[in-house]
């Protein structure tokens, strides 16, 4: 083998281990926006070397929006996960969406507020079963307000743990999101931390506990999906 042949290889083989790295980096419903946007800067460099430089760092943006970091999940019984990367807004007792139609009985309730700079994957708070997974159109009002849990489009999961207990949670799209993803389906057994779900572009994600439940956060403290324990059963 000659040393332009084998130049050319170790090439190809650090691409593909580059390209390999940056797909495991970002989620997969990032990639057609990402190839998109990469394509477009390179056509733009033989037109406009500003533009080209203003697609680049769109491309950049949203690799890193679409990012999707590997967490350690704590594996501590009846304790809940943060469901999503972001803020504690919201600490209060409020009923469950009403789409779901369960008993109008007040819940514990922790929301967690997702700008556009967090990671946008939300993550199981429970290991459990899905009994039921509930979408309901709405408007795109600023998802830090409290009244965005019931005007907002919104995506709600109810989680049976092990133990029988129900755990909600409810996906809320703001301002800038349009678009609730779904990973999994009614009766899918899921672990603690494991990804579920992505908003597009900031919004929120609120938890329904049971009676008796405890909030281990407070208004304003930082969670990490799939990591942070926010409270217990």
């Amino acid at each position: 083998m000659s040393c332009f042949t084998e130049i050319i290889l170790l090439k190809g083989n650090y691409t593909m281990s580059l390209l390999k790295k940056i797909t495991s980096f970002i989620h997969r419903e990032g990639w057609k926006f990402a190839s998109i946007s990469l394509i477009t800067s390179l056509f733009l460099l033989f037109i406009s070397t500003p533009l080209a430089t203003i697609g680049f760092l769109l491309t950049f943006f949203i690799i890193w929006f679409f990012r999707d970091p590997d967490r350690k999940t704590p594996n501590i019984k009846n304790k809940i996960i943060s469901p999503a990367d972001g803020k504690i807004c919201l600490i209060d007792k409020a009923k469950p969406p009403k789409e779901l139609l369960m008993d109008s009985k007040e819940m514990f309730r922790i929301c967690v507020f997702m700008n556009v700079f967090n990671v946008h994957i939300n993550r199981s708070p429970v290991k459990g079963t899905i009994r039921e997974i509930v979408y309901k159109e709405g408007q795109f009002l600023n998802a830090s307000l409290d009244k965005a849990s019931e005007k907002n489009e919104r995506n709600s999961l109810v989680i049976e743990t092990e133990d029988n207990k129900e755990i909600i949670v409810t996906q809320i799209a703001g301002l800038i999101a349009r678009r609730i993803l779904s990973f999994v389906n009614d009766k899918d057994k899921i672990d603690a931390g494991e990804r579920f779900g992505l908003i597009r572009f900031g919004s929120r994600v609120d938890i329904y506990l049971p009676e008796g439940s405890k909030a281990a956060v407070k208004i304003g403290d930082t969670v990490k999906a799939g990591e942070t324990i926010i409270g217990s059963l």
